[in-house]
């Protein structure tokens, strides 16, 4: 599970970041845009974490 889990995350803001754009360009508001925006960061930060390996790895 522990290496399926940042493809998701990866996978996820890849989702997000279509969607960010999608309500970009259907004229959504600028703070719902930033939001999905910034969600699709958060997971893409944690999927990159994820793949580093840590201390006592």
């Amino acid at each position: 599970m522990s290496s399926v889990l940042p493809v998701l995350l990866l996978a996820l803001s890849g989702v997000l970041v279509g969607g960010a754009w999608s309500m970009h360009r259907q004229g959504a508001g600028r703070t719902a845009v930033l939001f999905v925006g910034l969600l699709a960061l958060l997971a893409a930060a944690g999927g990159i974490l994820w793949l580093i390996p840590g201390e006592g790895s």
